[in-house]
């Protein structure tokens, strides 16, 4: 059970991604929610062949070490979500929405250069998942406060199902990225198994905005 489900960053991707190829047509502000699933499998898969197979089996550094990948995976879903809030077009917090994607990829190119090694660290990057999560959360939380001043009856479309399986996710995540480094390997294991079960729930949550694009 514990090693299905810690292979669940790839099937669960299966699950949005089913839904995603019987769908035509969808609004444009799903595009880069496409854009995710499609990378989320690529980079789930290669960093579960490394942890399985290849890190048993290599003497490579880039295949005993998948950290960067879930690195590179960190950034890219950040900024298709950030594209997903964009296209949304919400009259609300305008020019800070614009400004936050600038802002932390100056800050993330900062981090990388002068203290966490990107490529070859030991673990994650703890500031970088904990940033991505902490500013996440606040685009939910700004969606959520738009639309419950516009809508009198919270309108259950496309969008509110990715939001709220995002919420979801980076909720519970955020303290663990915040404080990964500073847990017993144990607990890291223990969290991580946490972590894939919101996990499978975001994806089941953009499949549901999937099969409400296509209805």
């Amino acid at each position: 059970m514990l090693f299905l489900l810690s292979l669940s960053e790839v099937w669960a991707v299966l699950i949005p991604l089913f839904v995603m190829l019987s769908v035509k047509e969808m609004p444009a502000y799903l595009k880069p929610i496409k854009i995710y699933v499609w990378a989320a499998l690529l980079f789930n898969l290669f960093t579960d062949a490394i942890d399985v197979y290849f890190s048993k089996h290599s003497n490579s550094v880039w295949l005993t070490n998948n950290n960067y990948l879930y690195n590179i995976h960190s950034i890219v879903r950040y900024f298709c979500y950030c594209v997903f809030f964009a296209l949304l077009h919400q009259p609300f917090l305008v020019k800070l929405k614009r400004l936050i994607p600038f802002i932390s990829a100056i800050l993330v190119v900062i981090n990388f250069l002068f203290s966490e090694n990107f490529f070859h660290a030991r673990t994650i990057s703890s500031r970088l998942f904990a940033t991505e999560a902490g500013i996440l959360l606040f685009y939910c939380l700004q969606y959520f406060l738009f639309k419950q001043k516009e809508d009198s009856v919270l309108q259950k479309g496309s969008d509110f199902w990715i939001v709220t399986g995002l919420s979801i996710y980076v909720a519970f995540n955020f303290p663990f990225f915040l404080l990964y480094t500073s847990l017993s390997p144990t607990n890291q294991s223990f969290w991580w198994y946490i972590h894939n079960v919101t996990y499978i729930i975001l994806c089941i949550f953009i499949a549901r905005a999937f099969y409400v694009a296509k209805n």
